[in-house]
């Protein structure tokens, strides 16, 4: 993109996203709280990479989503799995730099009950889209501590190239943290779009719900 074609991205609006599979939501601790909270029970691991949690009860986890429904950078968003009719996640775009068109979806936390389905990836496809189609951004990033393997397995398969690792970069709940960058560029998206839009049609998959072509072979990899 030359400098002459530039001009600054939006910053992301406090609205719903919708999907097919399912539905992004703003945040509403009084509307998703007890969906988030039943999901949370018994998944303690799922708090392990992050900087908060697990909760010692439902008062701890409100107030927490109390805290973070109000921000605008991380602006957060509830996963609503429609055939369940729940919610079952939150995802978030941070780090947003309108002037850089640089923008990071992060603070990715999923039941699992949410983990490894199609609603995942839509949810994850949903935001991206809107990142780069709607609010115009150049550079969509994703972030994990280095040592969380599932992470990075999910951001390659999502399409991010790696672009190494930063070391000694943050202190999360006592522990040194090593950070692994990743990022899709705007010239790079449509061809992850696509290969989304492929994996996510009914067609590519089979009568037991098995994907026919992954991602990567979607993308020619």
């Amino acid at each position: 993109m030359t400098q002459m074609s530039w001009r600054p991205a939006r910053r992301p609006e406090r609205a719903p996203i919708d999907g097919r599979l399912v539905r992004l939501e703003p945040l509403d601790p009084v509307r998703h709280g007890d969906d988030l909270f039943e999901a949370s029970l018994g998944a303690d691991a799922t708090w392990h990479y992050l900087p908060y949690g697990p909760f010692a009860g439902k008062k701890e986890f409100v107030t927490w989503l109390r805290e973070r429904a109000p921000l605008d950078d991380p602006l957060a968003f509830t996963i609503i799995d429609r055939e369940a009719r729940a919610a079952r996640g939150i995802a978030t775009l941070m780090s947003i730099e309108p002037d850089h068109g640089s923008i990071e979806i992060g603070h990715i936390w999923l039941a699992p009950s949410l983990q490894r389905t199609r609603q995942a990836t839509e949810a994850i496809y949903l935001l991206s889209r809107y990142a780069f189609d709607e609010l115009g951004n150049r550079r969509y990033e994703w972030k994990c501590d280095a040592a969380n393997a599932p992470s990075r397995r999910a951001a390659e398969r999502f399409g991010f190239t790696f672009e190494g690792v930063f070391r000694q970069h943050r202190i999360v709940k006592g522990r040194n943290r090593d950070t692994a960058w990743y990022s899709i560029t705007d010239g790079e998206w449509p061809s992850r779009r696509a290969a989304f839009e492929a994996w996510l049609a009914p067609d590519n998959f089979d009568a037991e719900g098995m994907q026919r072509r992954s991602l990567a072979e979607l993308r020619g990899e």
